[in-house]
């Protein structure tokens, strides 16, 4: 079976309260699992790479006979992390470039793993541009940061009491 997943993750400020959602739906376009959650203190990569994370483990923990996972993300950095510099990464022993360790290396090497687990493909897709289930994780992800933040308080509109 083939298997679409759609991800996306962002920060309340960079850092600070982050989101993440994903949807995975099948070829038919049936929407058959979802998910988001949050962390108070992160940065929008962390959380565009939790979206990935959190979709894979979810679709390798149903069991179905899968052939081929094409992962939607609007995440220049995810795409090109497991498309372009994981290979280097690797060979660099997670080091970049400049030989500075990669950075959210926990959550690469999590990733890493998963896609070496699972037959996952890459797409990049432009956000904000109407894109139905990329538009659906973007109000997931703005819904789980909601949650983190801290609720207004309301005036007490009680009259004081006189005694």
């Amino acid at each position: 079976m083939k298997f679409y997943i759609w991800t996306d993750g962002g920060c309340s400020g960079n850092p600070g309260p982050g989101g993440w959602a994903f949807v995975v739906t099948n070829v038919q376009g049936k929407i058959i699992g979802e998910g988001k959650g949050g962390e108070l203190e992160t940065t929008n990569n962390r959380m565009e790479l939790l979206a990935v994370i959190n979709a894979l483990k979810y679709i390798s923990r149903k069991h179905f006979n899968i052939d081929l996972i094409t992962v939607h993300t609007d995440s220049q950095y995810v795409e090109k992390g497991m498309t372009e510099w994981v290979i280097r990464w690797k060979m660099n022993g997670w080091k970049t470039s400049d030989q500075k360790p990669v950075k959210n290396m926990d959550l690469w090497l999590k990733l890493d793993k998963l896609s070496l687990e699972l037959p996952v493909t890459w797409q990049w897709v432009e956000s904000h541009v109407g894109i139905p289930l990329n538009e659906r994780c973007d109000k997931m992800t703005h819904e789980a940061i909601e949650k983190l933040l801290p609720k207004p308080v309301k005036p007490n509109t009680k009259k004081p009491r006189h005694r």
